[in-house]
């Protein structure tokens, strides 16, 4: 017999994210492991430069820039019926915040139980540099 299970996912609503600086694309296929390594033409961001407190034990951190530090990258999380996008809803002259969101059904509904992780790119107002990029997940239901 084959089982299934229903998303059951838990809010995690940042305040005063502002929706309209939503900016993302997949760069590739979600991979069913996350990737080690930036893609062809990626430059990793260092752990030194990263803030990865705002995400949740064991996602996975792998960021990096495109096109002279003006893009960045990032592996997100998504599963069963959930979507992953990235947006960058705060960007300072010392920060740069990459939030990753898992869009998932707002009822309960049947799903697969397996992860993916695609590969996010959104574009910045101007290049990383040294700025530290802080990273925060959060699901929204759909």
């Amino acid at each position: 017999m084959l089982a299934s299970a229903c998303a059951n996912p838990q809010e995690n609503q940042e305040a005063g994210t502002d929706p309209s600086t939503a900016t993302s694309q997949t760069t590739t296929t979600p991979d069913r492991q996350p990737a080690r390594t930036p893609p062809d033409g990626g430059t990793p961001v260092t752990r030194q430069q990263l803030d990865p407190s705002g995400l949740p034990q064991g996602y996975p951190v792998l960021v990096w820039t495109e096109d002279k530090g003006s893009t960045v990258g990032v592996v997100a999380q998504e599963g069963g019926c959930g979507r992953a996008s990235v947006e960058v809803p705060q960007q300072t002259d010392t920060q740069v915040v990459v939030l990753m969101v898992e869009t998932v059904p707002a009822t309960p509904k049947m799903c697969t139980m397996d992860l993916r992780y695609p590969k996010l790119t959104a574009e910045l107002d101007a290049p990383l540099g040294q700025r530290t990029v802080v990273l925060k997940a959060e699901q929204r239901k759909r």
